[in-house]
């Protein structure tokens, strides 16, 4: 009982990883979306339009934000966008490179990442917006900052390989301890039942018992093969024919 138990114990183990790991991965994407992904978290720009900003030293994302009416198609289309950066006085000008992202719909409100930009030295930085945004609804920048739990999906895809190899692990034992408890078929138990076969037993041969005029006569061979080899000679062949015959 405690061979079967173990394999069964395995299975359900392996089925709560992968059921965790599905879990845990559309969460973690549902977060990233909603509460995780801070893009806004040092300001926003509207389009056009200039406003000044307190950015940290690091790397800063700008995305492109716009009101929607409906839900957007995955290839949302994104204008052409231009923004200036004008740094404190004795800061050199942030590095900015295009790295476009993602659409992610929250509340009406889209967003997409269009530029990483690389701030050298915390401060306020002044912001310049302008782009051809006719007929986008309330069109802005957001400065702000990725996800810190980009890592997390990662981790619950592991997971669920993880799972998937416990899976298969655990049902090649069930199927092995299966194979080894099963019970013998009613042909094989009455082969069980039934004696082996050993050899044949050995027949009795009849003894036999030759008569006296057997005897006789194989003692006449005898005599006759003794004188054809001329170990005997005719007178004493015939001596000892007539001693047998006689007897």
């Amino acid at each position: 009982m405690k061979r079967r138990s173990g394999p069964r114990i395995a299975v359900v183990g392996a089925i709560l990883t992968l059921v965790a790991a599905v879990v845990g991965f559309i969460a973690t994407l549902i977060l990233n979306a909603f509460v995780l992904d801070a893009y806004h978290a040092y300001g926003e720009v509207a389009i056009p339009g200039s406003t000044s900003l307190h950015l940290p030293a690091g790397e800063v994302t700008v995305s492109f934000h716009t009101a929607v009416t409906g839900s957007p198609s995955s290839g949302f289309p994104i204008p052409d966008l231009k923004f200036n950066v004008t740094p404190p006085a004795g800061v050199p000008k942030p590095e900015v490179t295009e790295s476009i992202g993602g659409t992610t719909t929250v509340n009406s409100d889209t967003h997409v990442r269009v530029w990483v930009m690389r701030v050298a030295q915390e401060g306020t930085y002044g912001i310049e917006t302008d782009g051809a945004v006719n007929g986008y609804i309330s069109p802005r920048l957001a400065f702000g900052h990725g996800s810190s739990y980009g890592w997390l999906p990662w981790a619950f895809g592991g997971l669920f390989v993880l799972g998937l190899v416990e899976l298969f692990a655990a049902m090649f034992w069930s199927a092995k301890s299966a194979k080894r408890a099963r019970p013998l078929a009613p042909e094989e138990l009455l082969s069980f039942d039934e004696p082996t076969a050993g050899p044949p037993p050995l027949q009795t041969v009849p003894t036999y018992t030759p008569s006296d005029q057997g005897v006789r006569l194989e003692q006449l061979k005898q005599l006759a093969a003794l004188r054809d080899s001329g170990a005997l000679t005719d007178a004493e062949f015939e001596a000892e024919k007539r001693r047998i015959l006689e007897t």
